[in-house]
């Protein structure tokens, strides 16, 4: 076979016999129709039993966390994304609500335990280490990993009256 280039054509070379010339044609065609009408494989997710579980409580929002223990996100809810409006967000039950989102979205990975992470300073803190036990899941551990301030920010100048 031969490419033109002016014409962007296959053009079957005459030294080629004619039926190897069409068949190679053929089977070009079947290739590209047989990959039009394919659907993709269903993607299986792998089971992760043992991941880490992160999160965050501020005043404002509790963010929930789920991965595997690789740092892998698997799954996450947070209080605004679970409905909750306004101070109702940093709230316990609010809490308990986006850890059994988060599990729900993960529980086709099969988590059985996880190791806690909490960061901040919010109401939800307790809500969701509650709630994560309360929901059947065996907590290997908790850490605070909230940062603390060693001498913090500069503060501001005295107030000239």
């Amino acid at each position: 076979m031969i490419m033109d280039n002016e014409t962007q054509k296959i053009v079957v070379d005459e030294t080629v016999a004619p039926k190897e010339g069409a068949a190679v044609l053929e089977t070009a065609k079947k290739s590209s129709k047989a990959t039009k009408g394919k659907r993709k494989g269903v993607k299986v997710k792998k089971q992760v039993e043992h991941g880490k579980a992160y999160v965050q409580a501020s005043y404002n929002n509790t963010i929930v966390t789920l991965t595997d223990l690789n740092g892998n996100v698997i799954a996450w809810a947070s209080a605004g994304s679970s409905g909750f409006k306004g101070p109702k967000k940093a709230t316990p039950y609010a809490a308990s609500i986006v850890v059994r989102s988060a599990l729900d979205k993960a529980a086709a990975y099969g988590l059985r335990e996880v190791s806690m992470f909490v960061t901040g300073v919010g109401q939800g803190r307790e809500g969701a280490i509650r709630a994560f036990h309360s929901q059947g899941l065996e907590v290997v551990s908790i850490k605070d990993t909230t940062s603390i301030p060693h001498n913090g920010c500069r503060p501001p100048r005295p107030r000239r009256v």
